[in-house]
């Protein structure tokens, strides 16, 4: 991990995935991010030979690089789904966050995990958001959250009114991954990184494929990635990527709220501690499609600059971002996958809220492999509206059809701009379509077409990597996955480097 992109919070390296890979289990779960691990472990206690595989490392996803807000109040998401749907899917969809909540906050208790509790705030950053603000009091209160509508939420910058719900929490997301490992481990389970899973055969018992041509059996596989990456099931084409970002500030009294503004673009905040352990403010937002935007950097440098007039004192230690997934009706998707038969279960969809929505959606997922269903589940899933499913899922894909003729039309150049070190441009050479990018190192040459669904790829000055617009694949400057629904790397063209010696595949170096 490079540092322009590296979070307050690392996993432990003792979590490390060095477990032999078996040939056959009883669960094989993809990701080892909350959804994959917290399956693996209510799978594991009850007795079931369960592995795990990550195509990376522990943490590398987005629960490793998220603020780790528990909430059941998620900033003007009650309200917002209230529009689309019914208050019974809307219940459901609380209770299924209580229930997530319930168990991560039990799980860190009983785990030594980082953890504080806090009130939890979703405030109005400009007199304009004031509305947006009452109105998810009112959809709070409508579903049983014992919120309070306050004209001061405790934050020290200027607010118009706010929502809270107290005795919420806020962990430390490689604390909570490391302790789920070790849960995993002590029951019998196996944790394997570097292992990336390519595809699946279906039929029958599903048998993964790796990218090293192993191969493992199960009874049952679970797809816990963000964005599920068996094409099959078309998960991908209900899912809008977006890309959000985290500046960590040395603070010697950060405020004890954690807060979400009601408008856009968002502005979220927390306390956290830095690596030794001094206070610190975390302050995120400013977030955008993946592959969607002219300059990443300038979505960071927002944040900077949000900061710095309102907490002048605040000294910068780390900056990164994470990628979360949105579906077209606003409800996360979890359980039996399209098309994949009873024994291929899949989460995806949590809006960026994937403590509480993922480790819900874990419950809901182990439950059914072991015979019992949620009640809230069947809501969840089952009663959203599929005419909004439809009309989200056209929305997302008109986007994707505007980005698809924009990729067409940047690639009309037929050399390289002149790139200095940091940048990237993509251009034609003959037929082929060119990424090209420039380090201290030299020049790298990849394929400039995501080897998903083909889609020009675009270049990203904050974390140096290429990023896919359609579906929100990002490959590394050398062409590694870093993010599906993509499985393959890109192809490697020829590479001009000045130190012929080094060989490192992260971003930025």
């Amino acid at each position: 991990m490079n540092d322009d992109n590296r979070p307050l919070w690392l996993v432990p390296a003792d979590v490390a995935g060095h477990d032999p890979l078996p040939d056959a289990c009883d669960d094989l779960v993809v990701g080892a991010g909350v959804v994959g691990l917290t399956t693996a472990v209510l799978l594991a206690r009850a007795g079931r030979k369960v592995c795990v595989v990550e195509a990376r490392y522990v943490g590398a996803g987005s629960p490793g690089h998220s603020p780790a807000k528990v909430w059941v109040l998620q900033g003007p998401r009650l309200s917002t789904l209230l529009e689309d749907h019914s208050r019974e899917v809307v219940q459901a969809y609380v209770d299924m966050n209580r229930a997530g909540f319930d168990w991560l906050v039990g799980f860190a208790g009983q785990h030594d995990v980082r953890m504080d509790r806090r009130t939890a705030a979703t405030f109005a950053a400009k007199p304009t958001e004031t509305s947006r603000a009452r109105a998810e009091y009112v959809a709070a209160m409508s579903v049983g959250l014992p919120v309070e509508w306050t004209d001061d939420p405790g934050l020290p910058v200027p607010t118009h009114g706010a929502v809270t719900l107290a005795d919420q929490a806020q962990i430390d997301p490689g604390s909570h991954l490391a302790a789920l490992a070790a849960e995993l481990r002590a029951h019998g389970g196996s944790l394997v990184e570097h292992a990336r899973v390519m595809n699946v055969d279906w039929i029958g018992a599903p048998t993964a494929h790796l990218d090293d041509g192993r191969k493992v059996r199960a009874e049952s596989l679970v797809v816990a990635t963000g964005s599920p990456i068996l094409d099959r099931s078309l998960a991908f084409s209900d899912l809008e990527p977006q890309r959000s970002y985290a500046v960590g500030y040395e603070l010697a009294d950060p405020p004890q709220v954690m807060a979400l503004s009601a408008g856009s673009p968002s502005v979220s905040l927390r306390d956290a501690l830095t690596e030794d352990g001094r206070p610190a403010l975390l302050v995120g937002g400013f977030g955008h499609g993946v592959g969607r935007t002219e300059s990443e950097r300038d979505h960071v440098e927002m944040i900077r600059t949000w900061t710095a007039e309102h907490f002048p004192e605040a000294r910068e230690v780390a900056a990164w971002s994470a990628q979360d997934y949105t579906t077209g009706d606003g409800l996360p998707r979890f359980g039996r996958m399209p098309r994949g038969g009873d024994r291929i279960r899949f989460a995806t969809g949590f809006a960026k809220w994937g403590f509480t929505n993922g480790t819900a959606a874990a419950l809901a997922i182990a439950s059914d492999i072991l015979g019992d269903r949620l009640p809230w589940a069947d809501s969840v899933v089952d009663h959203s509206s599929p005419l909004l499913s439809t009309r989200g899922r056209a929305a997302i894909n008109a986007k994707v059809a505007k980005e698809v003729a924009t990729g067409a039309a940047r690639v009309i150049a037929t050399s390289p701009r002149s790139l200095q070190p940091g940048e990237g441009d993509v251009h034609r050479d003959g037929v082929r379509v060119v990424a090209e990018s420039r380090s201290e190192r030299g020049t790298c040459r990849v394929q400039g077409l995501c080897t998903h669904l083909g889609g020009v790829l675009r270049w990203n000055d904050q974390e140096r990597s290429w990023d896919c617009p359609l579906h929100g694949s990002r490959f590394s400057p050398e062409g590694d996955v870093l993010n599906g629904p993509a499985t393959k790397p890109l192809k490697r063209l020829d590479t001009q480097d000045d130190d012929e010696g080094k060989d490192d595949d992260r971003i930025g170096v």
